[in-house]
């Protein structure tokens, strides 16, 4: 095979501006927010539809407030999580870099915790079943991860491994600035990838469970307990493409690694006792 520094520049260049729209400087509206808001009025339009379809023990009214929790457990859970389990020595030495938002910074796992804290929350609050609310989640959430990884590539940012494949690509952003891109690898597009797995492949599967089965009002939990196990199977298989972007951990890219306790939740919820919707709560 060729080196890298020498094969001509045949493959395309992710250099594609992080902003829809560049007020000033590093001010506009990007990529990676308009991404998190389509994911979440995506599942306000989705659990509108499981209320009117008599689906979902989630009042249409309730919706706006639930949604408000899920936001919060998401930005929340995502920023802090993503500097607690890839860099708490930055956080450590900079608190007050969690605030800053618009340098980037979320972890999906950190962002799942967060939003089961806020629907845990409102579920007490409003007497409804966790486990359902948590059906009805995990039925919407790929929606949202297919929007995030998609940013991810427009952003040039969580690059795939060095390859030669014919659709690899190279990502300026992967060596220091002013680096020739004769002299940057290609790389798989692994953004696209998991936006393939955790996105558009896991939200079929979760859609075809949600409509085509009783599995939401017969066992709630058990569809959690699959997204839980899905994922992880997912995101293991994107690693397998993916650079690390943080030290490994048993061998495991941090991705892997968190992905296992995903596992072993679920099979707690999917062997747990479970009572269908139409008992008493």
């Amino acid at each position: 095979m060729q080196p890298f520094s020498l094969i001509p520049l045949a493959y395309w260049v992710d250099d594609l501006s992080p902003f829809l729209v560049r007020f000033h400087g590093e001010f506009g509206i990007r990529y990676y927010g308009l991404a998190y808001l389509l994911g979440f009025l995506a599942a306000y339009w989705m659990l509108l539809v499981y209320a009117k379809a008599g689906r979902s023990r989630l009042p249409a009214g309730a919706i706006p407030d639930f949604m408000a929790a899920v936001v919060f457990g998401v930005v929340i859970g995502g920023r802090l999580g993503y500097f607690l389990l890839y860099e708490p020595g930055r956080l450590l030495a900079n608190p007050l870099i969690l605030f800053k938002i618009w340098e980037g910074g979320m972890a999906s796992h950190g962002g799942m915790i967060g939003v089961a804290i806020g629907a845990a929350w409102f579920a007490r609050s409003r007497k409804i079943r966790l486990a359902h609310l948590a059906d009805l989640v995990v039925s919407v959430a790929p929606a949202g991860l297919f929007f995030g990884r998609v940013a991810n590539f427009i952003n040039g940012e969580l690059w795939g491994k060095e390859s030669n494949v014919p659709w690899a690509v190279i990502f300026p952003l992967s060596k220091d600035p002013g680096t020739p891109l004769q002299l940057i690898a290609p790389r798989h597009p692994s953004q696209l990838y998991e936006a393939l797995l955790e996105g558009a492949l896991l939200f079929a599967f979760m859609q075809l469970r949600f409509w085509r089965s009783e599995v939401v009002r017969k066992s709630p939990g058990r569809l959690s307990a699959e997204f839980l196990i899905a994922y992880a199977a997912a995101r293991a298989v994107g690693e397998v493409f993916r650079e690390p972007d943080a030290s490994l951990i048993m061998g495991l890219s941090r991705g892997t690694f968190y992905s296992l306790f995903m596992v072993a939740t679920g099979l707690i919820l999917w062997f747990a006792p479970k009572k269908p919707l139409d008992r008493a709560a």
